[in-house]
């Protein structure tokens, strides 16, 4: 055989060595690609080995053609925390039965190389509260678009950073931010009320519960604040871990528990009164296929649904855990970066690879999965022999059950509606810029945030 030629090794060379390089961690990880995790399936009451996850997620035999119950659609009057409700679980609204865009507002600082829009918005009294990719945050009216208020929660002088989110609980609009900082701002007028700092950034939006404001920093440190004073009332401290997700998650609250995520791959259960640790699980699995599978966070945000707790890792599992306990009821081998959806039998997921799967709530067996990225997938790159060429596929958020449809937003910049029993696509529009954060409901319509910092009203 020909020996290869000087330039053509120094290609290959170059080419091991740009692949070695990215398996390195970071401190903020975007992760394009496939979900190449291997998987299998649980059968009634059985529980998974996570050391042998060899197959890939398939559906259950045992369901294949069965129908399965979710409730009917509900009006939905506030959205006060990202999680649309403090266990993160709304089941099925009503939203936007027209799926046409009613109205585009800029609401600030888009995302770029320096800023990044990452807020969830909430909605309360008739108003959309949003934070652009700077701090600053708008009151929106929901049904004209018009910005009544805008605070520029940014320290002067200081260097742009990312992050954080935005709640509403009585008069107050709650926000958390990447530049170290908690804030309390009057919801009619914007005025700060109260400001607390900290020694790390808070990339998740906060939670509140009880006459407490939760958030989780990037040290993996949950704060409890007094939502009054904004005061430290308690803190707990998870497992440190610099390799981490843009995305952030927040806590859930049920009862007086608080179902704290980090970016470990733990879920954490704390007394929220004073911050008591109930029980600890870790969804982690490492994938000798994916040095990716290494970044353990837990993006999106824990659903609690009739006492179970369901949760999504980044490393490749999906959970059900006894509320009380943190027992799993089943474990299955997706990997993902968005919450669960629980509605009825069922729960909705998607994997960070582009599969829609739907899953027995009550004993992990799967129905049906959908590949939403069939048709969207394309090859960039290439420059020498094909050398560097790689496939992309669209980011997704969500999803969202709204009006029987499965809503979720891509990074292509489309909202694409899909039948909630089959998973076929039904509708889509184009929202005019990338969107990489779920949309919430409010009062029959559906809001989304873009990645050029506009808010978009779908009616």
């Amino acid at each position: 055989m020909r020996s290869m030629s000087k330039p053509l090794k120094i290609a290959l060379i170059c080419g091991l060595a740009v692949a070695v390089a990215s398996c390195s961690t970071a401190r903020r990880i975007w992760p394009f690609g496939g979900d190449d995790a291997p998987g299998s399936v649980a059968s009634a009451g059985e529980r998974i080995s996570i050391l042998e996850f060899e197959q890939q997620l398939t559906p259950s035999t045992d369901l294949a053609g069965r129908d399965f119950f979710v409730p009917g659609p509900q009006a939905i009057t506030a959205w006060p925390v990202p999680g649309g409700n403090l266990e993160q679980s709304l089941e099925h609204v009503i939203a936007a039965p027209n799926f046409t865009v009613a109205w585009r507002r800029n609401i600030g600082e888009g995302g770029s190389r320096s800023t990044q829009v990452t807020a969830t918005p909430v909605a309360a009294d008739g108003r959309i509260y949003v934070m652009d990719g700077e701090a600053r945050v708008s009151a929106v009216d929901a049904d004209t678009g018009q910005i009544l208020w805008q605070t520029n929660l940014r320290p002067e002088g200081r260097d742009r950073a990312y992050g954080g989110g935005v709640a509403v609980s009585g008069e107050r609009v709650y926000v958390t931010s990447g530049y170290r900082l908690a804030s309390a701002l009057n919801a009619r007028t914007g005025a700060v009320e109260w400001t607390t700092r900290f020694d790390a950034p808070i990339h998740g939006a906060p939670t509140v519960a009880g006459g407490r404001v939760f958030a989780v920093d990037v040290d993996n440190q949950i704060l409890a604040l007094d939502a009054a004073t904004g005061s430290l009332a308690w803190s707990y401290q998870a497992i440190s871990e610099p390799a981490r997700l843009m995305r952030a998650s927040s806590p859930a609250v049920t009862g007086d528990t608080v179902i704290a995520p980090f970016s470990s791959g733990e879920i954490v259960a704390l007394r929220a009164t004073n911050g008591q640790e109930l029980w600890t699980q870790v969804l982690s699995r490492t994938s000798r296929t994916s040095a990716l599978s290494e970044i353990r966070d837990i993006a999106g945000r824990p659903a609690v649904s009739r006492g179970v707790v369901y949760a999504v890792s980044h490393s490749g599992l999906i959970s059900a855990m006894d509320v009380r306990s943190g027992q799993p009821a089943w474990q299955l081998p997706l990997a993902g970066m968005n919450a669960p959806w629980v509605a009825g039998d069922v729960v909705y997921a998607v994997s960070k690879s582009g599969e829609l799967t739907v899953i027995n709530r009550q004993n992990g067996q799967v129905y049906w999965i959908r590949d939403i990225n069939e048709g969207r997938t394309r090859t960039q790159g290439g420059w020498f022999f094909g050398v560097g060429k790689r496939t992309v596929r669209p980011v997704w958020s969500g999803p969202l059950l709204a009006s029987n449809r499965l809503i979720l937003v891509n990074s292509d910049g489309q909202a694409v509606a899909y039948d909630h029993k089959t998973g076929q696509e039904v509708a889509s529009l184009n929202l005019g810029a990338p969107a990489f954060i779920a949309p919430i409901a409010y009062n029959g319509a559906l809001y989304v945030v873009t990645d050029n910092g506009q808010l978009v009203s779908i009616r």
